[in-house]
């Protein structure tokens, strides 16, 4: 069953998540998958199972353990795991906004 995280406002300091290439909602699929949409309503899906399978996966390399990978949670409109691993917001909405599902590279 999908999870979703569905970011909220960071209002203390007044830091409102405006820009549209933040992340506004993620659901972690199978296989690695995240269907993800922006402040925008871009959406899409982030495959990212070629990046945590290859030899310089580096610290994503941890998320082949599902349950880590399925701790996914929306930090100031970027996609981020416990471990510390992230992905670019802009670069996430920019992917998904051309191609609809994005093959994250090596």
């Amino acid at each position: 069953m999908p999870t979703e995280t569905i970011t909220q406002e960071h209002r203390a300091l007044g830091i409102t998540a405006a820009a549209p290439w933040r992340v506004r909602t993620v659901a972690v699929l199978p296989n690695y998958c995240l269907s993800v949409t922006c402040n925008d309503d871009t959406s899409g899906i982030v495959d990212m199972s070629r990046l945590i399978s290859s030899e310089q996966a580096g610290i994503f390399a941890a998320l082949k353990d599902e349950k880590l990978f399925n701790q996914v949670r929306i930090e100031l409109g970027a996609l981020t795991w416990p471990n510390g691993a992230d992905l670019d917001p802009a670069w996430v909405h920019e992917e998904i906004r051309k191609n609809k599902t994005w093959l994250v590279p090596e």
